[in-house]
């Protein structure tokens, strides 16, 4: 979370929309991705250090109970801003880490996201990489509103090439209206910024059943082959 710059801008939750040439095309997401052990670890390392985003937000913190580990935190965020920095090119110079959300595990993938939150104190100029089509600026104040959000009803190809309950069709999302164009935000990335909204802000996006639906046809190649 950060604002796109200057003192006077709004906040915005910061997203990519990913490109055609990795999977799920054309979903919004965080920039994220696994491990690069040995940079990694010595990033977070550098991370502890005095002045430095996790040593910050150690110091600042009351004794509240964390979501994970706090010793695998600083190796999160190490993650986290690598590959925020390779997607994107975020600066780290400037982050306000603010903490962690609650771990999510990935339906379609056996992995688990570890999310983590930061406030971008300085204007930031984005540049995707190959990853990324393009980098997308979602208002707070719009996500705080209950009339963007509506529901996807899933609509599966045939002959699914992983096993999956297919009645499950109908998921909750928020609708970002930008320059006459609809980005629809859903699946874990829409979970993990719901949890976000209602730890923050004591939000909850509206219930099913007021929402207006939209079909959401899925791609054989949206889905990972079996083994």
């Amino acid at each position: 979370v950060g604002p796109a710059g200057g003192r006077t801008e709004k906040p915005y939750l910061i997203l990519t929309k990913r490109s055609e040439s990795v999977r799920q095309p054309g979903d919004l997401c965080f920039p994220g991705g696994g491990a690069a052990p040995r940079f990694d670890m010595a990033f977070a390392k550098l991370l502890t250090l005095p002045g430095f985003p996790f040593a910050n937000w150690r110091r600042r913190r009351t004794g509240e109970h964390a979501p994970i580990n706090h010793r695998r935190l600083p190796h999160y965020l190490a993650t986290s801003l690598r590959e925020s920095f390779e997607e994107m090119r975020l600066v780290p110079i400037g982050l306000d880490f603010l903490g962690a959300l609650p771990p999510h595990r990935l339906v379609l993938y056996d992995r688990v996201i570890y999310p983590m939150v930061a406030w971008a104190r300085r204007r930031q100029f984005f540049r995707a990489n190959g990853e990324v089509e393009k980098v997308v600026f979602i208002p707070l104040k719009a996500l705080l509103d209950s009339n963007n959000y509506a529901y996807f009803r899933l609509v599966y190809p045939p002959n699914l090439p992983v096993d999956i309950d297919t009645s499950n069709r109908d998921t909750p999302c928020f609708i970002h209206q930008h320059k006459g164009e609809n980005e629809v935000l859903w699946g874990a990335t829409y979970r993990i910024v719901e949890t976000f909204l209602a730890q923050v802000f004591d939000f909850s996006s509206p219930g099913i059943s007021d929402l207006p639906r939209i079909n959401n046809h899925l791609a054989t190649d949206y889905f990972p082959t079996r083994g």
